[in-house]
């Protein structure tokens, strides 16, 4: 008859690789589910890329300006005309103190038309610009 020694001073294991496998897959999981979070903030269209572009923070009050190769401008996806551009970006503005707008131009646009909406855009006071690019 086998009877069973007691007397070794082996303690229990816990096998760790399966916790450790399905932390793996739940980051996976989060890491995959975060990148369709991103907000689209204009309509597409072909931006110009720049080595130094940066992205900008979340927290300050910002408009879209698109301007498609087409030619036509849009305020936060609804159309506008040039002239009618500071008008409405007043009224949104309200009683806050800034107020970034980001130009989306798509890089056929001509330099002249982005300027032009530029200039009309600094005429509202606490406006400040952006110009959107694609990072390199």
């Amino acid at each position: 008859m086998n009877v069973p020694n007691d007397d070794s001073d082996s303690l229990p294991e816990i096998n760790l690789t399966p916790m450790i496998d399905v932390v793996f897959a739940i980051l996976t999981f989060f890491i995959l589910a975060s990148l369709f979070l991103t907000r689209s903030e204009g309509l597409p269209v072909n931006l110009p890329s720049a080595k130094t572009a940066t992205q900008q923070s979340q927290t300050q009050s910002k408009l879209t300006v698109t301007m498609d190769k087409q030619g036509k401008v849009l305020l936060d996806r609804q159309p506008v005309e040039v002239r009618e551009l500071a008008e409405r970006v007043k009224a949104l503005k309200g009683n806050k103190p800034e107020l970034l707008v980001v130009i989306n131009a798509d890089r056929a646009v001509e330099h002249g038309q982005v300027i032009t909406v530029m200039d009309e855009l600094r005429t509202v006071q606490g406006v400040k610009l952006g110009v959107a690019t694609q990072r390199n």
